[in-house]
């Protein structure tokens, strides 16, 4: 299996950690974290990732942002952002696919749903 970088974006430590250890049990996955929008913004542009997994609610730039950012060019359009948040409304769900997100997952969130999204998206069946 080939490497898969992995960008995990969240103003909660636990829940990065959380999102991390998951991800680090499919094999071969080497996790980026940051804490928020601006700071995981920065961190795409530095580097080349596979998959990004963001929350929405999150201080200085919030996940929308952030997955606005990040589509405005067309290969980004290609990786995978999967949205893990407590917002819950149809209305936030139906924002953040209309902005490019490819899964919206709310939280709490059981770790096999985020992997099952991770592989379906990433075709690791």
């Amino acid at each position: 299996m080939t490497q898969i970088k992995a960008l995990v974006i969240d103003d909660s430590l636990a829940m990065r950690r959380s999102l991390m250890h998951a991800l680090q049990r499919l094999g071969g996955v080497v996790c980026t974290e940051a804490e928020d929008g601006a700071e995981g913004l920065k961190k795409f542009t530095q580097g080349e990732f596979d998959l990004i997994l963001t929350d929405i609610n999150m201080p200085l730039m919030d996940g929308l942002k952030l997955i606005s950012h990040i589509r405005q060019t067309a290969e980004n359009r290609k990786v995978p952002i999967v949205v893990i948040t407590t917002e819950g409304a149809v209305a936030d769900r139906e924002r953040a696919m209309a902005l490019g997100a490819s899964a919206y997952l709310v939280k709490p969130v059981q770790s096999k749903v985020v992997l099952d999204t991770v592989k379906e998206l990433l075709n690791l069946h």
